[in-house]
């Protein structure tokens, strides 16, 4: 008997380290092709001159500057609404107004990018006529909303439910206590925000219907502007050899850019289980 449950652990151990193989395999092919790609398109050039014209290698830095500038706006917008509708939710949300945005924002979590693309673009983009910075950044903002709110929520019920009582009890008012939970909660709501900016740090289809593209440094929130996936797209199904390589190596930066924010929330999270611990 205890050797067929000795040969069942085995099998099994050995069927989850398969697993973890077939899954790892795809991922490592893509982080290693991007790399060996992208990293020859990687000079100080690819950061300091436009996207060039077809069959001249030159840069992409104004598609650096435009990602950069699209997701720092997004983050203003999504951040603050996601967390306060979190805070709602977990703290004051016991009503069926509550329990209706909660469900709304697990649903808008799975949606499709291109939906909240297409609204902006019907909202903003249309009345204005024309693409912008500002609609890029509104539809990116929006994607993020739901996926903060969830987090922060979540993060909230993590704390403890005598800290609310405690502060009760003491006379303290409703949204001093709910600042306190907050605080108590900062590193799950912080890893929340992060991995919401990390999804909208390689979104094409909102920033096609949005955002539109320029081949100029940024030159004003009501115009168009330059990103990186974008650029990806557009390049990398072009014809011409330089385009290509400038994708690769578009590609490759946001690939790093992903990463660090992933090692971030990773280092975020071993933290707070350390403290917790």
């Amino acid at each position: 008997m205890t050797s067929r449950r000795a040969l069942k652990d085995r099998i099994l151990i050995g069927l989850t380290f398969v697993c973890v193989v077939i899954a790892i395999v795809p991922l490592a092919t893509i982080l290693y092709y991007v790399t060996v790609r992208g990293l020859p398109a990687i000079s100080l050039e690819f950061f300091t001159k436009v996207t060039p014209p077809p069959s001249v290698a030159e840069g992409m830095g104004n598609a650096v500057q435009g990602t950069l500038l699209l997701v720092g706006l997004a983050t203003c917008i999504g951040i603050p609404f996601g967390v306060l509708s979190g805070v709602y939710i977990s703290e004051y949300g016991k009503n069926l107004f509550g329990r209706t945005v909660r469900f709304f924002g697990d649903v808008l979590v799975g949606n499709p990018s291109i939906v909240f693309g297409l609204l902006v673009a019907i909202v903003i983009v249309s009345p204005t006529h024309g693409y912008s910075v500002v609609a890029g950044s509104v539809a990116l903002g929006t994607l993020m909303i739901p996926i903060v709110t969830v987090a922060t929520a979540e993060a909230l019920k993590m704390v403890p439910n005598s800290i609310r009582e405690a502060s009760t009890a003491l006379g303290v008012r409703k949204w001093r206590t709910s600042l306190l939970v907050v605080s108590n909660a900062k590193s799950g709501v912080a890893t929340g925000a992060l991995l919401a900016t990390a999804r909208i740090m390689g979104e094409t289809a909102p920033l096609l219907l949005t955002a539109g593209s320029s081949t100029l440094w940024y030159n004003g929130l009501w115009r168009p502007v330059a990103s990186l996936p974008s650029y990806i797209y557009l390049f990398g199904i072009s014809p011409f050899p330089d385009w290509i390589t400038l994708a690769w190596g578009a590609a490759f930066i946001l690939i790093v850019i992903v990463m660090g924010i992933n090692i971030t929330v990773r280092m975020l999270t071993r933290r707070r289980s350390d403290a917790g611990g």
